[in-house]
């Protein structure tokens, strides 16, 4: 009878450790073990990815059933990958989207996540530029005559009755573009709205014209291939859902932790400039780009179809984009 028990209780206890050991490979979602995941991020690591590495180190991705590599390549390349399917996700800027689709290359937009365009006119405050007006005359830089800088300039001429021809443009490389301004060599440059800040901090007195004003646009978002989403529907929802709370957790007052998580884990070479880092956040990002009237009432991520379609059109006219896109038809709002 003894013994008969003891048997009794190594197989119930066997039968729990089993139970266990199934457990731990199980997430916490409960929909069984993690899926892997990749997602191409435009560059290179760099702390305004916060989002997207809060939701990995808070484990966010993982609640979603979620294992998330990241990887970094440019936008050109990021946007072929997905529409091949050689990852799962991309993080690309999305001027570099709407050229993929008017290529026909099959991506779609399942969360806007920067609202606006970063894209602004920078100047000294001692060139005398003060309205858009006082640019006649002056030189600009900008990256390169193709570049979505280059129409952004012209945009704004246009809007304030003047072309081209009314300045000097200069085109210098992304590396020099902010050094030429600081330098004296330009009166203003076309560039992205994180300088002013950085300049601003270093005690240059520079303001700015954002494009934003006169270019609806916007900045990172996320994408996903036709294919994958049709297949993986619930996947891209998980991954949303992770991002959204990796915003949510940098809007609730949590941006110097952060901003802290990032450097350390993933942007070492940052290390140093985290007061800067945070005041681009507060001023920048969790007011401007993350969020929004649209984002307010609809939620992050929130598509606005009617502004993509005029950035379309805008860049149709400028014959950046040759094939006709319509935005609905590719930029989505996943509930």
């Amino acid at each position: 009878m003894k013994n008969w028990v003891v048997c009794c209780l190594t197989i119930i206890i066997s039968l729990y450790l089993v139970g266990c050991s199934q457990d731990s490979s199980v997430s916490s979602s409960g929909s069984g073990k993690l899926e892997k995941v990749s997602i191409q991020i435009d560059g290179a690591a760099v702390p305004y990815y916060a989002p997207l590495y809060v939701a990995k180190e808070k484990g966010y991705f993982e609640s979603e059933g979620l294992d998330v590599e990241f990887l970094y390549a440019g936008a050109a390349d990021i946007v072929k990958n997905v529409g091949a399917d050689n990852v799962e996700f991309g993080f690309p800027n999305a001027d570099s989207v709407l050229t993929a689709r008017a290529q026909e290359i099959p991506i779609n937009v399942v969360h806007t996540t920067y609202q606006h365009g970063i894209g602004s006119t920078i100047f000294k405050k001692e060139s005398g530029i003060e309205t858009p007006e006082d640019l006649k005359g002056k030189t600009v830089a900008v990256t390169s005559y193709g570049s979505p800088n280059y129409i952004q300039l012209q945009l704004l001429l246009e809007k304030y009755g003047m072309d081209l021809d009314d300045i000097e443009t200069k085109v210098i490389g992304s590396g020099s573009i902010v050094n030429a301004l600081v330098g004296d060599e330009v009166d203003a440059i076309v560039f992205s709205m994180l300088r002013t800040v950085e300049l601003q901090n270093q005690g240059i007195d520079v303001q700015e014209f954002r494009s934003d004003d006169y270019l609806p646009s916007h900045g990172n978002v996320l994408i996903t291939s036709e294919n994958y989403l049709q297949s993986n529907l619930s996947n891209v929802k998980g991954f949303i859902n992770a991002l959204n709370k990796g915003i949510e957790f940098i809007v609730s007052e949590n941006e110097e932790e952060a901003i802290e998580l990032a450097i350390t884990n993933y942007a070492q070479s940052f290390e140093g400039r985290e007061e800067v880092i945070q005041e681009i956040f507060r001023e920048i990002f969790i007011p401007y780009l993350w969020q929004s009237d649209v984002t307010n009432e609809h939620g992050l991520g929130y598509a606005d179809l009617d502004r993509w379609q005029e950035s379309i059109n805008i860049l149709t006219d400028f014959e950046l984009i040759e094939n006709e896109l319509v935005s609905e038809e590719f930029v989505l709002n996943i509930e």
